[in-house]
Formats: structure tokens, C-alpha cells, sequence
């Protein structure tokens, strides 16, 4: 039983040590979700202009969601009238420019990653935009919208097609600490607890288990360490390949993609591991289902350029600037609970989390758990931030 305690603890270890920065960034995620209509969103993605893939971004980074609920909102954006480039770039933005996994990355790997996220997620759109202008044709494109428009069911298509925002009058911070603003806020909050929860406990489990069972041996000859050029230049190709195989996403890759630092990975290898969410084997069974087979092929060939360019890009220049960190120093998290700033950290954000929660469940939150996972025309439209849901007097 050896060998599986201590993956245990590892996994252990790694949850105390992020606990509080996914609170935090799912409430301020939560905070402007309770304020920002998704019909707002349809109405502002109409073309593929840099202008209008700059605010896809800045939206969807607004949005933050799991991988399955980004991929299934963009699909219906694409469907109420959203250019699909914007779309995209939406659902990108949704999953990788995401307060929670700066937060996060920071953390656990260094300042440095958080920043190469900021700068090589709008790399990727950038680089995905042009590949989609200068490849997409649009008789593919036609064919898509034709598959998207069937409304086959993907995954959290309940929880994508739910809109809690408040919906009374006045300034950003009267209605957000209005009653409504407070339940609008819990909703989210909750719902977005309850769409990654599965992906973080998995990708958890498995850095525990690869942490405590793969020897480090492997992982350097597998990454090329001690040949530094061939190291960068294989990080960014195989890193979402790696990614594509371990079956996690969203932030659940991140503690595997410490693991996989601390074995070796080059920096922009990291990158690519973690912006190669959406390229995993249950997503591309999505796209297959909400676009058909030759778009599916299109985006799993277009993202990944995208992924490796990002990944070169970032590994280069920070390379270049002097802000690649000391792969030395790399640790994974085994200490467990001990008395300091993470521990009152933690306890102070349980709380919030608490009673969130309590506000939740007290304003019809059980039935739209259950709405969560529904068909693409299903969903949640309000509660109590419209009057006209669950908990509404």
C-alpha cells in the first residue's frame, strides 16, 4: 500500500497547496458572470475582425469554464449568429486566459508561467485566426453550421446554455450586491465548481500517481535533457500530444504539468501541455458530433499548429529575455498541511466557498445540478437574478 500512499499524499498535498486560488478565481470569475448576459456576448462576436477576436478574448477569459462547457457555450454561439473564428477564439480564451490557472501556475511552477500563459494564449488566437482566413473554406464552414444546428448533445450543454446573470437595472456594483447580485454570483459559482470538479480530482490523481511511481530518469531521456536545442525544439511538438493522451483538461492538467516540468519538459513544452485542453480525445469526439468529421479533423490540425507556434513563440522569447526559471528548483508539492500562509489562506476562502454554497442550495440550486449535464436547448435562465427561476420569491 506503500506506493499508493504516497501518490495519495502527493494529490493531497497538491489540492491544500491550490485550494484557495480556485476559490478566488472562481468567484471573480462568478462575479462577472452575475453581471455579463451571454446574449450581450452573441451580439458582440458578429465577425472575425482583430478588434472582435480581442474582446472574444477578453470575454471568454471573463467566462472562465471547464474545457467541455467552453467548447459546447462556443458551439452555441456559433449557432445564435457568432462568427465562428470568434467563437473559437471565445472558447480558447474561456479555458487558458483564465484567472484561476494564472493564479495557479504561479503557485506551483513561478510567476514566469503565468505570464507565458497571458502572452502565448493570444498567440494562439492570433495564429489560429489566420490559419482559419487563409484555410477555412466556406463550404466547410456551411457544413458545419448544417451539423451544428442538429443540436447533438456533447457534454455540459445544460451547463453551457445556462444564463444567471441579474438582470435588473443600474451599475455594475448595485446590482452585483443586490439579493439577486449575491444568488446570481452563487449560482455561478457553484456550477462552475460542479463542471471541473471531475477533471481536477482525475488530472489530480494522476500527477500523484506519475509524481510517485514514474522515476525522473524517464522523463529526462523522454525530454532530451542534457541536449538543450533538441529539448526545445521537442517540448512544444510532443507537449500536446501528451496532453491529448492523459485525457484531463481545463486546470486539472496543471498539476501533471508540473510533474512533467520537474521531469524535463522545455518551458514552452509546459505551454503547449497546458493550452492543449481542448484537444483531447473526449473533445474531439465533441467537435465530431457538433461539426462533423472534416471540421473535427480541421480544428484538431489548426489547434495544434496554433499550440506549437504559441509554444515556440514563448519558449524563444522568454528564453531570449532570461525568464525561463531553473528547472532545478522545480518541486511538487508534499508537504501537506502545515501552519502558514497557505493554511489561513485556505480557511478564510473555505469559508467564502461555504457560503456560497449554503446560498446556493437555499435558491433552487439541487435542480439546476440536475439541469447541468441536459440537452443543448436546456438550461438555467436566471433564478433568482430574473425572477422567473429556481429560489425567485
Amino acid at each position: 500500500m506503500h506506493p499508493v500512499l504516497h501518490a495519495l499524499s502527493i494529490t493531497g498535498s497538491m489540492t491544500w497547496e491550490i485550494a484557495w486560488a480556485l476559490i478566488l478565481g472562481f468567484g471573480l470569475s462568478a462575479v462577472v458572470q452575475a453581471v455579463v448576459r451571454k446574449s450581450t456576448v452573441v451580439a458582440l462576436l458578429g465577425d472575425d475582425r482583430p478588434r472582435t477576436l480581442a474582446l472574444a478574448a477578453g470575454l471568454g477569459a471573463a467566462s472562465s469554464s471547464c474545457s467541455y462547457a467552453a467548447v459546447a457555450l462556443a458551439r452555441s454561439l456559433f449557432r445564435k449568429g457568432a462568427d465562428f473564428t470568434a467563437a473559437m477564439a471565445f472558447e480558447i480564451a474561456s479555458t487558458n486566459l483564465v484567472v484561476e490557472l494564472g493564479v495557479i501556475l504561479a503557485l506551483l511552477m513561478g510567476w514566469q508561467f503565468t505570464v507565458a500563459e497571458f502572452v502565448g494564449g493570444p498567440i494562439m488566437i492570433v495564429v489560429l485566426a489566420v490559419l482559419l482566413r487563409l484555410f477555412l473554406r466556406e463550404a466547410l464552414l456551411r457544413e458545419a453550421r448544417a451539423q451544428a444546428e442538429r443540436g447533438l448533445a456533447g457534454s455540459m450543454e445544460g451547463h453551457a446554455a445556462m444564463d444567471m446573470s441579474v438582470r435588473r437595472p443600474g451599475s455594475f456594483l448595485r446590482r452585483l450586491c443586490s439579493p439577486e447580485g449575491v444568488t446570481a454570483t452563487a449560482h455561478v459559482f457553484v456550477m462552475e465548481w460542479a463542471a471541473i470538479l471531475r477533471d481536477l480530482v482525475i488530472g489530480l490523481l494522476i500527477a500523484g500517481a506519475i509524481a510517485a511511481w514514474v522515476p525522473d530518469a524517464f522523463w529526462r531521456s523522454f525530454f532530451f535533457e542534457g541536449h538543450p536545442l533538441a529539448a526545445k525544439l521537442w517540448g512544444p511538438l510532443i507537449g500536446p500530444l501528451v496532453a491529448m493522451a492523459s485525457f484531463v483538461c481545463s486546470i486539472g492538467n496543471v498539476p501533471l504539468a508540473v510533474v512533467l516540468w520537474k521531469g524535463g519538459i522545455s518551458f514552452g513544452g509546459v505551454v503547449a501541455f497546458i493550452f492543449a485542453d481542448l484537444l483531447i480525445l473526449p473533445i474531439l469526439t465533441i467537435y465530431r458530433k457538433y461539426y462533423g468529421v472534416r471540421m473535427a479533423l480541421f480544428l484538431l490540425v489548426t489547434f495544434y499548429v496554433a499550440i506549437v507556434v504559441a509554444g515556440y513563440v514563448v519558449e524563444f522569447v522568454f528564453g531570449g529575455l532570461g525568464l525561463v526559471p531553473d528547472q532545478a528548483r522545480a518541486r511538487i508539492p508534499q508537504e501537506g498541511v502545515t501552519l502558514n500562509y497557505t493554511t489561513w489562506l485556505n480557511i478564510a476562502f473555505l469559508v467564502l466557498a461555504a457560503a456560497l454554497l449554503v446560498r446556493f442550495f437555499r435558491t433552487g440550486g439541487r435542480e439546476m445540478l440536475r439541469m447541468m449535464g441536459g440537452a443543448p436547448a436546456a438550461g438555467h435562465d436566471g433564478g433568482e437574478g430574473n425572477g422567473t427561476g429556481p429560489g425567485s420569491p
